[in-house]
């Protein structure tokens, strides 16, 4: 979508939006953009927000304002609980603050960090230390005194008597580099803290040195299981962009391989949820068949976890001649399969005692923190861009979108059940009707991309996959954002655990499907 920017007055920004969500309806804050627009605007935020009940998209611009050298702008973390993250990450790499926002701190980068990257006028230091990383025990919360002097104040993050233990970054079952800092009474959770940054690449900021192909190879080392997704995301955008307009060989392609991807990721959530709870067959089990889709995917892209297919205007090249009737038996074979799983693990007592009622969250709260995906369709959200804002194939076959009402890890494992079958159906009708065509529309060798900002997501495998992209005409864009699926979900951890049991947490972070590499970028 092409971005039309709405604009308040500073002093009226923080009530305005606010309108925003009460009245009219935009109670979804897909993402905050933060971005040095450079000449007169300087530091600034962008904001896409989303009305729930109609599907509607907007988007906000707010430059800050400056005292003593620092940034500011009012916080929207008490009207969208998802911005507290999305602010600290603004403030990490941009250095606004924002007024009455509780805790101020680094999200990615280390306390020590000099400077932040991700200004224009930033310059590359290589210097680095072994020290460890001090980090301080309080947030800092930045306000307008009576005078309308900026001041800040520190807010603590832990009492006297709390007991504090780190689960990651060496933990199994964080699924990668994640830190959950973890406040306990007993074995019962009081408060969780995440800390990102262990595996931080800067993708963003090096996306602003690339020509647009170049920016491709990044998207397949997000989140691995969803590289399809994430560089489907991309392309779209770019194309979006340049107004390409794509053959309908392209577009099935394009969607069955979507859907393959998911299988792959599903099937291997569905393992790891099996083994974090201790039961060793299942994962054997879904191991198994996902080398059968990932066989089906290789012969194609020639690749199993990097996949390095879609490209601007295209495919990287034609699917490969058997892919049609290895693709038609890979769905007979996964329909029994799937039913499998349950028999071995999903319908087991046990399961079930650990999973029901563990980890959770309403569906205003899903809303509210943005806990897309499976995750927040366990609460009754529909919230699956597929449908919502369709594209490609998507609105021209028959599937359900599949939703429950127990908002808990229980009804998380079985959207992802469900949502397997549904995979199933969509490459079913696409994969005998695949039309004639060119596989790649043809593209100048130097692509440049017109002056504006564009959003385009997609439904990845874990939640909404975006990215916005903002051109000023060169053949590098001027500022690239993604819009991760995990930081999200990893946000809504604390009031999800918070009066739960050690145990809950390792469970609940199986349920929920993230992947570090796609949170950290």
């Amino acid at each position: 979508m092409k971005l039309e920017f709405l604009s308040f007055d500073f002093e009226k920004f923080a009530s305005e939006m606010l309108n925003l969500k009460s009245k009219k309806g935009f109670d979804y804050l897909v993402t905050i953009v933060g971005e040095d627009f450079g000449g007169e605007e300087g530091l600034g935020c962008v904001y896409i927000l989303e009305n729930t009940n109609t599907h509607e998209r907007c988007a906000v611009k707010q430059l800050a304002q400056t005292q003593n050298d620092t940034p500011y702008i009012p916080t929207v973390s008490d009207i969208w609980k998802v911005a507290d993250l999305l602010e600290r990450e603004v403030y990490d790499f941009f250095g606004i603050v924002f007024l009455g926002h509780k805790d101020m701190r680094r999200l990615f980068l280390r306390t020590d960090f000099k400077g932040h990257p991700f200004r224009k006028d930033w310059e590359f230091n290589d210097k680095y230390t072994l020290e460890d990383d001090v980090e301080p025990d309080y947030g800092l919360e930045y306000y307008l005194d009576k005078e309308g002097k900026l001041q800040c104040k520190q807010n603590k993050l832990f009492e006297a008597d709390d007991y504090v233990i780190n689960i990651g970054p060496q933990h199994p079952a964080t699924h990668g580099v994640l830190r959950l800092q973890t406040v306990l009474d007993g074995e019962t959770v009081k408060r969780i803290y995440p800390h990102f940054g262990y595996i931080h690449r800067g993708i963003e900021k090096m996306w602003e040195g690339m020509t647009y192909p170049q920016t491709l190879a990044l998207t397949d080392r997000l989140n691995y299981l969803g590289a399809m997704q994430h560089r489907h995301a991309l392309v779209g955008v770019i194309e979006e962009a340049m107004e390409v307009e794509l053959t309908d060989r392209i577009k099935y392609i394009r969607t069955i391989m979507d859907e393959l991807q998911r299988l792959d990721s599903h099937l291997l959530y569905t393992s790891c949820v099996a083994q974090d709870l201790g039961a060793l067959t299942a994962f054997l089990y879904g191991m198994r068949d996902r080398e059968h889709v990932l066989n089906c995917m290789e012969e194609t892209t020639g690749g199993r976890l990097i996949q390095n297919y879609y490209r601007i205007g295209g495919l990287q090249d034609d699917i490969d001649p058997n892919f049609v009737s290895n693709v038609k038996a890979l769905v007979k074979y996964l329909r029994p399969m799937i039913q499998e799983y349950m028999d071995v693990f999903g319908d087991n007592v046990i399961t079930h005692n650990r999973l029901e009622k563990c980890g959770p969250m309403s569906l205003e709260d899903c809303i509210s923190y943005a806990v897309t995906g499976p995750a927040g369709r366990a609460s009754g959200w529909k919230s699956d861009v597929r449908k919502n804002h369709p594209y490609d194939m998507y609105d021209k076959v028959e599937w359900e979108q599949c939703t429950l009402t127990g908002c808990d890890s229980m009804d998380r494992y079985l959207v992802h059940i469900n949502e397997m079958y549904q995979s199933l159906n969509i490459i079913e009708q696409l994969i005998d009707n695949i039309p004639e065509g060119d596989f790649y529309v043809k593209q100048k060798p130097i692509i440049k991309v017109p002056e504006g900002q564009w959003y385009y997501s997609v439904e990845g495998v874990a939640g909404e996959f975006g990215v916005y992209l903002d051109s000023r005409g060169d053949k590098s864009p001027y500022r690239m954002k993604m819009r991760p699926m995990g930081l999200s979900l990893v946000g809504a951890f604390d009031p999800m655990l918070r009066g739960q049991k050690i145990a809950d947490l390792i469970a609940t972070c199986a349920a929920i499907d993230v992947v570090i590499p796609d949170i950290d970028r």
